[in-house]
């Protein structure tokens, strides 16, 4: 008995007892001394813990060395059996495994590798991973709180007591880690914070896999493991999404999409049950992609997923883990690429979550100037941390991995390249040099988008970027910041703001429909109509229109046929291409029961007709990124609201005339310079009566006359109806035809068959005969 107290080394206990301790397993644990084998333990409101030897199934009770619940053994010998502890209060005994006999994982390599933030793969090692260890099937917890006092483990299973599962902290990094035996998935889950000044709080990992439904706030243990059957599209990705393919994005909420019947009893579908509802719309209407509005965890659903507080863990409101990972399965498996929206933009000031993780500004900045956004109410990353910089590198990599995600398109890039923005003079600090550039934060996309491209070559990168930011889709090595595709902030403005006019009024504002070839070539664009311009009053697209309901349905079909004839990719919000009239709202589905409505039910078939086209028309995307996939052919026509031009492919033959009119006035017989001899076929025309429209279109193939028009030698005459988009294919018919026109002039005469030399001999004597009869 005084051997033991005189082993135990009591600043230590206390600082136990106390929960003050960033090292417990210093002291608890089994440790080897010169006088045996010392096991201690803390288990705070046990009667009686004894120590039950697994070789030997002895059984020794421990001393209570503090009435808080602090235990203490000492064996004889000079080496540490394998035990468990075997705790008894009152009339419950059960046995659990010592968590501070078991090692760590994460190596001193992989700790300098965080600091420096470059240890890409940190998600395998930080948060709550499921294994073995030593023959023990547990959890291993680790999380990164450098400032901490003391971090410790708690959830169902030590009843949210902090005391029990004190963390150890490592010595370089300012991480935490304990492999709690027992624990395992579906187990929920929180870090108990001790602060510098002794203020204790919970908080969820910023690493865990999986997060309890709102309105819970609680982490989630979970294994990560599918068995994957997407490898035919896996394998050929790299050729899908490559630049000269065709791509049009369905942009999604999943939690308005489709909703239940009754929602009172299941509020949204499961993953498992929106993807083959899904796929089959988006196979049907003939997109590519779907892009999903975030589905990283989050508390608020008026948020739409933009404020994040669960970075690696998809959203509980639609299934776990295992059920978004079957999702993204199905879709490849129905040929369908799937792209997720993602913030590092910003974060909520949600206590539960990163704000003030470990009592410091540790993902935010100090300074609100730098660290805040004053009209979002949310809080910037600290992009020059190397350990937020790995925070986030890790998680795009981990979407990409984990989920097999084709695509992340970035979410308000602009608001973290400039230090000013969305704020007032005073709001703002200037970068070392007096600019408004926030220099760590595009070292930060450059380190991203390099080492993304490096992994995963085949996957896309999409910039919502707004400004004029030179080189977003730039190489990094080449000053450019990396990414693949930038939206078209530019051209949605100016195209959605002309649409809104009244065709009478349009011609003053011609430019806004032209201007946007001038800098088409400059980045590698997107063209987007998304959620962001169907909410907050603007009104869904159909709505946007002018006119009566008629006018307005036609000006729907011109301006997405606009859409997709222009060069770059594009991506549609849901809800557009079926002219729902009401603007979107998270709180309710789609309305689905318009398509009940006869020009509801043609528009969705003018978008599903339009997309079949652009896929089987390489012109309209084969050469998306090349200024010798466009020609203008008349782009002054400001009084008529008309614009002419050619989109090309590689192929001459695969070349396509195209007319749009944004007037309410039909032009009968317009003559129309061409490129070439030939024949123009109308393969296109959103005036078709099968749409809706007026069925004032060219049913029959024009042959081009050598009859100058817009500086062209050569032209044709076409009906064009009002607020329309056509497309004429061009082919070299008129060519072959005057090939063979001239091969028959060039056919010499043959000598008669000598068949028909005897047939006309009998017919001569038969004459002479009959005459001689006579």
């Amino acid at each position: 008995m005084d051997k033991l107290y005189d082993l135990m080394d009591w600043a230590s206990i206390e600082a136990v007892v106390y929960s003050e301790e960033d090292h417990p397993k210093r002291i608890l644990g089994s440790h080897v001394t010169k006088d045996g084998v010392i096991i201690q333990c803390f288990f705070p409101g046990t009667e009686k813990v004894s120590v039950r030897t697994l070789k030997d199934d002895c059984l020794y009770e421990m001393e209570m060395e503090d009435e808080a619940g602090y235990f203490a053994l000492l064996l004889e010998g000079d080496s540490i059996p394998k035990y468990v502890y075997v705790l008894e209060d009152g009339q419950n005994t059960k046995e659990v495994y010592d968590p501070y006999v078991f090692p760590g994982i994460i190596t001193e390599k992989e700790e300098k590798q965080f600091q420096a933030g470059i240890c890409y793969r940190i998600y395998e090692k930080l948060g709550a991973h499921p294994m073995c260890l030593q023959g023990v099937w547990g959890t291993c917890f680790a999380v990164w709180a450098p400032n901490a006092l003391r971090v410790s483990v708690t959830g169902d299973f030590n009843g949210w007591d902090g005391r029990i599962h004190q963390m150890e902290r490592l010595d370089h990094s300012g991480i935490f880690e304990l492999f709690i035996p027992g624990v395992g998935p579906e187990d929920l889950y929180k870090y108990e914070i001790k602060a510098k000044g002794g203020l204790t709080y919970l908080k969820a990992d910023p690493y865990a896999n999986a997060a309890e439904n709102r309105p819970g706030t609680a982490s989630v243990v979970t294994d990560l493991k599918y068995q994957w059957a997407d490898r035919e599209w896996m394998t050929g990705r790299r050729k899908i999404q490559s630049e000269n393919q065709p791509i049009f994005i369905y942009e999604v909420h999943l939690g308005s999409w489709r909703v239940p019947e009754d929602r009172e009893d299941k509020y949204f579908y499961n993953y498992r049950e929106l993807a083959p509802m899904l796929a089959g719309y988006i196979k049907e209407m003939g997109y590519t992609h779907v892009e999903l509005m975030p589905v990283m965890e989050h508390p608020l659903d008026e948020s739409w997923g933009y404020q994040v507080t669960g970075y690696y863990a998809p959203t509980a409101r639609y299934g776990t883990p295992e059920d978004f990972m079957y999702f993204m399965d199905y879709m490849h498996q129905q040929g369908i690429g799937v792209i997720l929206d993602w913030v590092p933009a910003h974060f909520p000031r949600d206590t539960f979550a990163m704000s003030a993780f470990d009592g410091t500004c540790l993902y935010e900045h100090l300074d609100p100037k730098q660290g805040a956004h004053p009209h979002w109410g949310t809080l910037i990353y600290n992009y020059g941390r190397p350990e937020v910089r790995n925070f986030l590198i890790s998680n795009a990599l981990f979407w990409a991995e984990k989920y097999h995600a084709d695509g992340i398109r970035m979410d308000a890039v602009a608001s973290m390249l400039y230090l000013d923005y969305g704020k007032n003079d005073g709001e703002w600090v200037a970068n070392i040099y007096g600019g408004n550039e926030n220099l760590e934060a595009v070292e930060f996309l450059k380190q991203l988008n390099s080492i993304f491209k490096k992994k995963y070559p085949d996957a896309l990168l999409i910039a919502e970027e707004s400004t004029a930011w030179p080189k977003v889709t730039g190489e990094a090595a080449e000053e450019g910041l990396g990414f693949d595709y930038k939206w078209n902030m530019g051209w949605m403005h100016d195209f959605t703001g002309y649409m809104s006019y009244d065709p009478v009024h349009r011609g003053a504002h011609h430019d806004e429909l032209t201007f946007s070839m001038v800098y088409a070539y400059s980045e590698r664009f997107c063209l987007s109509l998304s959620h962001d311009e169907v909410v907050h009053g603007k009104a869904s697209l159909l709505e946007k229109m002018p006119g009566d309901e008629d006018q307005k349905f036609a000006n729907l079909r011109a301006a997405l046929g606009y859409m997709t004839v222009h060069p770059g990719k594009k991506l549609l919000f849901m809800g557009q291409d079926i002219g729902q009239h009401r603007e979107w709202s998270e709180s309710r589905g789609l309305d689905w029961p318009v398509l009940e409505e006869e020009k509801n039910r043609l528009m969705k078939n003018y978008v599903q007709s339009l997309l079949h086209m652009y896929r089987e028309q390489k012109a309209l995307y084969e050469l998306d990124f090349d200024a010798n996939g466009f020609e203008w052919i008349n782009s002054l026509e400001w009084e008529k609201n008309l614009l002419i031009f050619l989109r090309k492919g590689k192929k001459m033959e695969d070349t396509l005339l195209v007319v749009c009119n944004f007037s309410g006035q039909e032009y009968e017989k317009y003559q129309i310079g061409v490129p070439y001899p030939g024949k123009y076929k109308e393969i296109f025309n959103s005036d078709n009566q099968s749409f809706g429209g007026t069925g004032f279109v060219n049913p029959r193939v024009k042959f081009s006359k050598p009859e100058e028009c817009d500086e062209r030698k050569n032209s044709i005459t076409i009906n064009i109806a009002p607020l329309c988009v056509s497309l004429l294919h061009y082919t070299k018919a008129v060519k072959k035809l005057a090939d063979n026109k001239a091969a028959k002039k060039k056919t010499p005469i043959t000598a008669p068959s000598k068949r028909k030399v005897d047939l006309k001999k009998e017919l001569q004597d038969k004459i002479e005969k009959e005459e001689a009869k006579r």
